[in-house]
């Protein structure tokens, strides 16, 4: 490992972080307030949080210093972990990204948020996210889209778009995120972080937002691979090891999934890359992969809920929902019985048809997204030259794997222009752990340098000399 000892400790992986607490070199509480330090110099130009929550903060800070004191620290004790604010904290506004919550006080902890706070995770605020997660970027009426810091007049992408731009801007370690239709993997490919999306109902979260239940999955945003192992482990309740190099892998490389076109720089980045698996030892075969009809089971199904349980918004709040949840609750009304079943029987074929494609192949390997972060309120129409749909074309690759239900990760694998491009592994039901460490390989291969992002809020000089 590089010496860290320069560095701001707020980008050190979790690993480091715990082994200086537990040895006393830095203090929790240090990092802590370095953090909300940060979030004050940062947050009013990048908007990645939604609601500040600083003496929640300090408070959990003290509290994990004082277990670190008595050797009684947990996986995460001390670590600041941004919370994305489609979870209900307790005792905290939870806006769901919109304005109708704006003052929503949450009495209890959603399933996750419990399992990170009983794992001693130090919670650094809010993050900013599309209204209700439905929209692969992270506007909404309570004001304006966060910032990335690659680009700050660009989308870092969505829904988990505030989750992002924390860990990216140094205004948190890792962050909790949810993806029910890529809302970890295609804001980690735009902002050049590590986003897990593990296998679907390994992580329950009980009491969270209802949306995309069909489909969604909590997990990290963080800046490494070993990051996102320790949190997924500390919500399981288990050490999670790095497993050593195993067997030859058989990749299965789909440059144009379902033949849809990739930005040229994107493209090759990604190609450049994948062209290294192979020199990790793995096998890897280019092919295209029957994995179109996942809007068969995705679309019907994820207005089914919204209609359930948000359907009477339209008429009580006409002029206060987004366009997006205006326009999806709208062609909700039209859905009959008759279209959710046979979504639901859409589903459950998808599901088997992907499956059976791991009984060929180990990995499939494909972009995250088909182009890179583009500037707010500019979703592409056209990439390479072809004409895409407006809704899906910048970012098709990752929903299918929500139908699916597998794990899959997005990693930074290069850049594209000067901003970051993001490369797709999954691999099978329940296999979220070697898909770890075989990422964890890829990662080290690659070695994505983020130092040309620079940082947004460096210490003062004189502060970071002691």
């Amino acid at each position: 490992m590089p010496d860290r000892s320069s560095e701001n400790p707020i980008y050190w992986p979790i690993t480091s972080l715990v082994e200086a607490y537990r040895q006393g070199r830095l203090s929790p509480v240090e990092v802590a307030d370095e953090v909300l330090a940060r979030i004050d110099r940062l947050n009013p130009s990048l908007r990645a949080y939604l609601v500040r929550l600083d003496d929640l903060t300090r408070r959990q800070a003290r509290e994990a210093e004082a277990a670190y004191r008595a050797g009684q620290a947990l996986p995460l004790s001390g670590v600041p972990i941004s919370i994305k604010d489609t979870y209900p904290l307790a005792g905290a506004v939870t806006t769901f990204g919109s304005i109708i919550h704006r003052h929503n006080r949450t009495r209890r902890d959603s399933g996750v948020v419990r399992g990170l706070r009983a794992s001693g995770a130090v919670f650094a605020g809010k993050t900013n996210t599309a209204e209700f997660g439905q929209s692969a970027t992270s506007d909404n009426r309570l004001g304006p889209e966060a910032g990335n810091p690659w680009d700050t007049a660009r989308t870092p992408g969505g829904s988990s778009g505030g989750a992002a731009v924390s860990v990216a801007a140094g205004l948190a370690s890792i962050a909790l995120a949810s993806d029910g239709g890529g809302s970890i993997r295609i804001p980690a490919s735009f902002t050049g972080l590590f986003g897990l999306k593990p296998t679907w109902g390994l992580c329950p979260d009980e009491g969270g937002l209802p949306a995309m239940s069909d489909f969604v999955c909590p997990g990290p945003l963080a800046r490494c691979a070993s990051d996102a192992r320790a949190f997924l482990g500390a919500l399981l309740g288990r050490r999670l090891g790095r497993a050593s190099a195993g067997r030859r892998l058989h990749i299965a490389w789909c440059p144009h999934p379902e033949g849809r076109p990739v930005d040229p720089g994107v493209a090759a980045t990604v190609s450049a890359a994948v062209a290294s698996l192979a020199t990790l030892g793995h096998e890897v075969v280019e092919t295209a992969l029957p994995l179109q009809g996942w809007n068969e089971a995705f679309g019907p199904l994820v207005l089914a809920e919204e209609r359930r349980e948000r359907g009477d918004l339209l008429r009580r709040f006409p002029d206060a929902l987004s366009n997006y949840v205006s326009r999806s609750l709208t062609a909700a009304r039209t859905l009959t019985d008759k279209d959710i079943a046979a979504a639901r029987g859409a589903h459950r074929r998808y599901r088997v048809r992907i499956a059976t494609l791991f009984e060929t192949w180990d990995v499939i390997a494909t972009p995250t997204t088909a182009v890179t972060a583009f500037p707010f309120g500019k979703r592409p129409n056209r990439i390479a030259g072809r004409e895409v749909d407006r809704l899906w074309g910048a970012f098709p690759f990752a929903v299918p794997f929500n139908v699916s239900g597998n794990p899959a990760i997005s990693l930074p694998c290069g850049l594209a222009d000067g901003l970051p491009v993001g490369l797709q592994l999954v691999m099978p039901l329940n296999e979220d752990e070697r898909l770890l460490d075989f990422a964890e390989d890829v990662e080290e291969a690659l070695a994505f340098d983020r130092s040309t992002m620079g940082d947004l809020a460096p210490r003062p000089v004189a502060e970071a000399a002691s």
